[in-house]
């Protein structure tokens, strides 16, 4: 199902961001929106050997129709994204250098993508 999809991306995701030295902070980040809105969330929150906070999106399909996993990143899961990003960031009384990535799985294929867009 696509539930036990996504279940099953968010725990593979991590594992080679970490053999590249980046340490889990959190996972599941989330902060309401408002009365009536979505809240947003992040899937993984994780840290750099340099200290750099990276924000890691994790999308799953079967296949890379439709532009794959990837492409499933749109604007307004951007935006999500960097709303509980500095709401995650407002805590913290100095700013480390951040990241947005995407981890993006389609069927077996994992893709890291580093620096995946902007906070604009």
């Amino acid at each position: 199902s696509t539930k036990s999809r996504g279940d099953d991306a968010e725990v593979r995701a991590p594992r080679p961001l970490e053999r590249h030295g980046l340490v889990l902070v959190a996972r599941h980040y989330r902060v309401a929106r408002g009365p009536g809105a979505r809240a947003a969330e992040i899937d993984l929150v994780m840290r750099e050997p340099d200290g750099t906070l990276v924000f890691v999106e994790v999308r799953a399909r079967a296949g890379s129709a439709h532009g794959g996993a990837a492409a499933s990143v749109g604007l307004a899961k951007q935006r999500s994204l960097v709303f509980a990003a500095r709401h995650s960031l407002a805590r913290l009384a100095h700013l480390p250098p951040c990241r947005f990535d995407v981890v993006a799985i389609d069927g077996e294929r994992l893709q890291w993508l580093k620096g995946a867009f902007e906070a604009g």
